[in-house]
């Protein structure tokens, strides 16, 4: 499985519990021998050893240390609460037993040493949840949607995460596989056939299933914008020439004075980023500087950050400020933003009117433009709802279904579905089924992957080492 360290035989331990003070601290153990060993450190309240108790029950107890020959008794480590769950009824279907202790660092770590000091291995980043995979339980879109449920930032992005942990998308992709082996055993048949004037389907009955499947794919590589958007969270940067209230949009939307603001131009220096909830979807808000002629080499430096982030950004709220009128500053960021995706937002409704906008009235066509006083706050939930329906084109963040959420997903259902699309193109060429059957067989390969069912060991890695150790 890639990492010479991993065997499936072996017991594993570790602390499934954020390292630091708490309420308590959890060691989870796996495998064959993780009852064993409970029983040479644990001392139940009613006197009956680990190996003797029921599945899925809690016990309170003493971890102690094995007898010594230099001690005649043995030490209390800590009281402990102990969870003992059976295979194959378990979160990887091997014995794992939780000892539950004080929480810190000291009782959790020493209990540990205990545990590793009796033929138990310290477990690999995600092997718990690996095992799972390896054991039948979940498969990869399940094992990596564990790691999308810790990671939520949003309600939104925890459904998402629940809905492939539920296993919606599986079911999906394995429907899928299932109709592409039919079509590829009737194109197999087909070639076998060939000489023999047997007719096993017609070629008009295969493209229609071709492209009824690849409709299907292109479904669902149309709700990757969203899962990921959901999942991963949107960046919007706060971008305008100096002293157009950038910061205190920034601080209005943070409903907090995070960013210092100042009458005098070019206060910020350098881009400060913050994360916010907008209906669910978790938003990077980065503000700006704003500064475009530079009096030294750090303001040089900001101008070129500031530019950078515009760049990489999925929405740019470019401010505008009502009381002054339109500059050649404000012409040059245009110039830099108009091939973005841009909300305009026209701030300080609350003073005098001299901003005209006339010279930009090309660049405004299609963009949505939001009038707003930051310092009084008015109007900044338009701009909230203004981020979410140029985000989602107007459809919302509901979550409804499975959908995709990571690249890696979208890439391979990009690869099947662009298989299916060249089978097709191959049959309407009159091209023999061999070249039919190679493009199924391609397609049902990058399915397999996303499901795990013909994910190479270093696909396995890459996914399991973003978790945790304990997980």
């Amino acid at each position: 499985m890639g990492n010479q360290n991993f065997r499936l035989s072996d017991t594993i331990a570790a602390i499934a519990t954020p390292l630091g003070v708490g309420g308590l601290s959890i060691v989870r153990l796996s495998g064959g021998e993780a009852l064993k060993v409970a029983d040479k450190l644990f001392v139940s309240a009613d006197k009956k050893k680990p190996s003797r108790f029921q599945t899925h029950t809690v016990h309170y107890g003493r971890v102690l240390y094995p007898p010594s020959k230099s001690r005649g008794g043995r030490e209390e480590i800590d009281e402990a609460l102990m969870t003992v769950m059976r295979s194959p009824k378990s979160y990887t279907r091997e014995d794992v037993v939780e000892i539950s202790c004080h929480g810190g660092l000291v009782p959790a770590r020493k209990i540990l040493d205990l545990v590793l000091g009796l033929k138990v291995r310290l477990a690999e980043p995600g092997e718990f949840t690996k095992r799972a995979f390896l054991n039948g339980r979940i498969d990869l879109t399940q094992a990596e949607a564990v790691l999308d449920v810790i990671q939520a930032k949003t309600e939104a992005g925890l459904r998402v995460a629940l809905n492939h942990l539920k296993g919606r998308l599986s079911k999906k992709i394995k429907a899928m596989r299932e109709e592409l082996i039919d079509l590829l055993s009737d194109a197999e048949a087909s070639i076998d056939f060939s000489g023999e004037d047997i007719e096993v389907i017609s070629g008009s009955s295969l493209s229609k299933r071709l492209r009824k499947n690849a409709l299907v794919l292109k479904r669902l590589l149309d709700t990757a914008g969203r899962g990921i958007i959901l999942t991963e969270g949107a960046s919007v940067v706060i971008c305008g020439k100096a002293n157009v209230g950038k910061s205190s949009l920034m601080n209005a939307l943070l409903k907090v004075e995070k960013v210092i603001v100042t009458p005098q131009a070019g206060t910020t220096r350098d881009t400060i980023e913050e994360l916010i909830n907008i209906e669910g979807v978790p938003v990077r808000i980065i503000d700006t500087a704003g500064v475009l002629e530079p009096a030294d080499i750090v303001e040089e430096e900001s101008i070129l950050r500031s530019k950078n982030t515009v760049s990489g950004a999925d929405i740019a709220l470019f401010v505008l400020d009502y009381s002054r009128p339109l500059s050649a500053q404000d012409k040059e960021i245009i110039d830099h933003i108009k091939d973005k995706v841009v909300i305009v937002v026209v701030n300080k409704i609350d003073l005098p009117l001299k901003l005209k906008t006339e010279a930009i009235k090309g660049f405004l066509k299609g963009k949505e433009v939001v009038k707003i006083s930051a310092a009084e706050g008015l109007n900044l939930r338009k701009v909230e709802k203004a981020i979410i329906r140029t985000l989602f084109q107007g459809q919302g963040a509901c979550v409804s279904g499975p959908m995709l959420n990571n690249l890696r997903h979208k890439s391979l259902i990009r690869q099947a579905y662009d298989n299916l699309l060249n089978a097709e193109k191959s049959l309407k060429k009159g091209l023999s089924f061999e070249f039919i059957a190679l493009d199924l067989k391609e397609a049902l390969d990058r399915l397999g992957e996303i499901t795990g069912e013909s994910a190479s060991g270093d696909i396995l890695d890459a996914v399991f080492s973003k978790f945790c150790v304990g997980k």
